[in-house]
């Protein structure tokens, strides 16, 4: 069943292969880029497809020299032993196919809606907060995403009480989608002045950013009120009122945008971070409505769980859900995370194998 399914992707690739290179289709900018997205996705399947035919065929060819008395005996154990290499090599492999053909979560390749909050610690919390923005941004460039801020509310000394970012980049959720959750600080602050070591929180969510045909929303229910920026003031103060409130009143979200010079782009920004917030909602709801959905022990996204302590007395991070700790703290703040989100998704990757065996 495996193999079949493998050959009618594999016949699928080339299709795609083939329209890519049409005139007509390249013109069709909607249709181009939508079939681009299904080619790279299909891409490494194909790959690994391709890795286990030309395996299959090694074995085949080792399994022909076994059997041939003819060569010399030297020869005839050069090929049991390649024959071994492959079948192990074939075990692997089948193994990794089994993965790529899993069902992948279909918001792993949006774009994300990243919301960065102070929790408990007042101003450590802010400052932490800030510390955290600037860690996201620096994977985000990393990986090869863009960061876009729609709001910004920050203090006096340069921390953040609450902020909104976009993460722009095809599989940008694939990589966030385990940040949502409480994130804990252990450090002396710099208002500190007895050197006492302080523990402080920061929320994170992260949501999937939702196209407008998602979700329906009534114009009738939308209040837009202009206000001025929240933030502390500075040279980027917003001093015209171009910022934006806009309140849904059968939810009642309340979503502000202060970043953009202009009151309209501000608005666009606004509802892109409305309909983002309705999609969430509502995937939460089917969620919770049907009691079967087995939830990964790192995929829940619940934001009051404790997800990742960071302790700088001792350099160490430590994300409480693989419980994995690294002692590498400066450089996972620069960005540097992939020691602890890879071995996050392996281990979201690891229980949905599972549970597919279960089902079988």
């Amino acid at each position: 069943m495996i193999i079949k399914k493998l050959i009618t992707i594999d016949e699928r690739y080339r299709e795609i292969e083939q329209m890519l290179t049409l005139p007509e289709l390249i013109s069709n900018n909607k249709e181009y880029q939508k079939l681009i997205k299904e080619y790279k996705y299909l891409e490494p399947i194909v790959e690994k497809f391709r890795e286990y035919k030309l395996t299959e065929k090694n074995i085949s060819d080792s399994e022909e020299m076994m059997r041939d008395q003819t060569l010399e005996p030297e020869l005839r154990e050069l090929a049991e032993q390649e024959y071994k290499e492959h079948k192990t090599a074939l075990i692997g492999i089948t193994e990794q196919l089994r993965i790529l053909l899993m069902p992948r979560d279909p918001n792993d390749s949006r774009n994300v809606i990243v919301e960065i909050r102070q929790g408990a610690g007042g101003e450590e919390a802010a400052l932490f907060g800030a510390d955290l923005y600037r860690m996201y941004t620096m994977y985000a460039t990393k990986k090869g995403f863009k960061t876009e801020v729609a709001n910004l509310n920050d203090t006096e000394l340069g921390g953040i009480k609450e902020i909104t970012f976009n993460v722009i980049g095809d599989g940008a959720y694939s990589k966030f989608k385990f940040e949502s959750g409480v994130h804990r600080v252990q450090r002396i602050p710099v208002t500190e002045s007895n050197g006492r070591i302080q523990t402080s929180t920061v929320t994170v969510a992260v949501l999937a950013e939702a196209e407008d045909v998602e979700v329906e929303v009534n114009p009738a229910d939308l209040k837009f009120e202009s206000c001025k920026s929240s933030g502390a003031g500075g040279q980027h103060i917003n001093k015209t009122e171009s910022a934006v409130r806009l309140t849904h009143k059968p939810t009642g979200i309340v979503i502000e945008c202060d970043q953009e010079r202009s009151q309209l782009q501000n608005k666009e920004k606004a509802l892109k971070l409305l309909y983002t917030k309705l999609y969430d909602m509502k995937q939460r709801a089917q969620e919770e409505e049907i009691a079967s959905t087995r939830k990964s022990q790192v995929g829940s996204g619940d934001r009051s769980e404790k997800i990742r302590t960071y302790n700088f007395p001792q350099s160490r991070v430590t994300d409480h859900r693989i419980n994995k700790t690294v002692y590498s703290l400066d450089t996972f703040l620069d960005g540097d995370m992939d020691s602890i989100v890879d071995e996050l998704i392996a281990a979201d990757t690891a229980e949905r194998l599972k549970g597919e065996q279960n089902d079988n």
